[in-house]
């Protein structure tokens, strides 16, 4: 009877308002039911057998085919490790030199933020999510069509993720296109994305000879060369090789300079099933395992235990036409597959996951979107890039679904974090007394209220109402509601997060073009 009086108070004492209210409230990082760094590996498209028949098959490539066009300096790093330069200019990677350079490539790395709270600590099966891409066009849904992407937009997108909880971190996304020389562009990407959040930042570099400037904007960010190489908080996404088996002579360049000014390299692998990758996916994972390997034997010949990201992100084709397919069921298997293959390695692991082929944020973009980011989530995978914003197969990105992206990643999340079986989940004691003395049913429950915000997640955009109270507040578009939100966040976001003191001296030093 004390339970009924204690039910029914707390339903008099604020009832939906109060419930509300307390959704609404700030929870601590520890209790929230979604949080960066939640555990996958529920998920297994490839059986034992199967990584170990891609791990040897892989050893098989790197003994028998090896790489071509390596850069003179690569040549030297990897000859004098134990690689061997063949007369057909390919270097090839004896099985035991493979084996020793991954033993002390670096494992359980933490790619920092400016902030710390927002470390990205790479262990085990934990997942991020973030973007990454270098579309060329933004896409504009109130107009449905496609312009050019500007430095403006680029740090609209850092901003916007710099608010957005379920995005982790923020990679390049689209490319300055308003910015015609190359240096100053890259300048600009980095100064966009530092400026725009204080999450862990990823770029990339169009030439070597901008490396050398672009660390010098880095120090200036950081306070000093000392504090970044303390906490580098830029990563460099380097497409090292260009597949089918060959290196990228320029981007091996870059990532010399990255390892020795102690930036972290994401060691990019990028084929195309069926065009610049083998069609079969097991063999397209074969391809991208040994293509990383070689990086691996690279990065750690240069510097033992740099921090590396071993980047597998074989891409599809639609056979039919030979176009990128990145929002297919087999791109989102070629991902799972490959977390797999970076836990037989125990090394950190990104690919790309999220990647619509639709056009505008509409139904085929949320399927194409959730099933391989709930995919690559369940498998593990460490950095799950290009999740959110990502159209027309990475020639569009569009800060509308960005933003609905934010709320499908949350449901994401809440996947992989699964269903907790404890003693207090599983006990029937709440049961008993609703059923046996109380109302006969749990609304209002205090083990209700109590988990209303650690069990469940609530989004933001989405639409949650019945046809008739969505038809009292206006009949409200998804678009529209994702329009809204993307404004306000942009209207509340500081047009810079780097010390006042500090952006002046830049834009002295540099033409910054946001």
């Amino acid at each position: 009877m004390a339970e009924e009086c204690t039910i029914a108070a707390s339903r008099r004492s604020g009832g939906r308002a109060a419930r509300v209210a307390l959704r609404s409230a700030p929870l601590a990082e520890n209790i929230r039911p979604v949080r960066p760094g939640l555990s996958g590996g529920q998920y297994k498209p490839l059986t034992e057998q199967g990584v170990e028949r891609i791990h040897q098959a892989a050893l098989d490539a790197l003994e028998k085919i090896g790489l071509a066009n390596a850069p003179k300096s690569g040549v030297e790093i990897m000859t004098g490790a134990g690689a061997i330069l063949g007369e057909d200019g390919r270097i090839r990677f004896p099985r035991a030199l493979v084996e020793d350079m991954l033993a002390i490539a670096a494992r359980d790395i933490t790619l920092c933020a400016r902030d710390p709270k927002q470390d990205l600590r790479l262990s085990g099966t934990r997942v991020y999510y973030g973007t990454a891409g270098a579309a060329v066009h933004v896409v504009d849904v109130e107009k449905r069509e496609y312009r050019e992407s500007t430095a403006k937009d680029l740090l609209n997108a850092a901003q916007l993720v710099h608010h957005l909880d379920n995005v982790h971190f923020f990679q390049r996304a689209m490319v300055c296109r308003d910015i015609p020389d190359n240096f100053l562009m890259d300048i600009n990407t980095l100064y966009a994305c530092c400026a725009g959040t204080t999450k862990h930042v990823g770029t990339s570099f169009s030439d070597p000879a901008h490396v050398e400037g672009c660390f010098d904007l880095l120090h200036m960010i950081a306070g000093g060369e000392d504090k970044w190489r303390d906490r580098p908080f830029v990563s460099n996404s380097n497409c090292f090789v260009v597949p089918p088996m060959k290196f990228a002579e320029e981007s091996c360049v870059t990532m010399e300079k990255c390892i020795r000014g102690g930036m972290p390299v994401l060691l990019l692998s990028a084929g195309q099933a069926g065009a610049t990758a083998p069609a079969p996916l097991a063999t397209a994972i074969v391809q991208a395992v040994a293509e990383c390997l070689a990086g691996v034997v690279y990065v750690n010949a240069l510097s033992p235990g740099h921090p590396a990201v071993f980047g597998t992100w074989p891409f599809v084709s639609d056979l039919r036409t030979g176009a990128m397919s990145g929002g297919s069921g087999e791109q989102a298997l070629l991902t799972a597959g490959c977390a797999q293959m970076h836990q037989f390695y125990r090394l950190p692991g990104g690919a790309a996951a999220g990647i619509a082929d639709a056009k505008l944020p509409d139904m085929q973009a949320g399927w194409e979107q959730a099933i391989s980011n709930v995919m690559a989530g369940l498998s593990g995978l460490n950095m799950v890039y290009e999740a959110v914003g990502m159209h027309a197969s990475l020639l569009g990105f569009c800060l509308e679904s960005l933003v609905l992206g934010d709320d499908m990643l949350g449901q994401v999340q809440r996947c992989i974090r699964g269903i907790d079986v404890t003693e207090d989940s599983v006990s029937i004691d709440t049961m008993r007394s609703v059923c046996l003395d109380g109302p006969g049913h749990y609304l209002g429950h205090p083990q209700t209220l109590g988990l209303m915000q650690t069990e469940y997640i609530y989004p933001a955009v989405a639409d949650r109402t019945s046809p008739k109270e969505w038809a009292e507040i206006g009949r409200p578009d998804l678009v529209k509601r994702a329009i809204e939100r993307k404004n306000q966040l942009l209207a509340d976001a500081a047009s810079s997060l780097i010390a006042p003191e500090i952006d002046r001296a830049i834009r002295e030093r540099f033409r910054i073009y946001c």
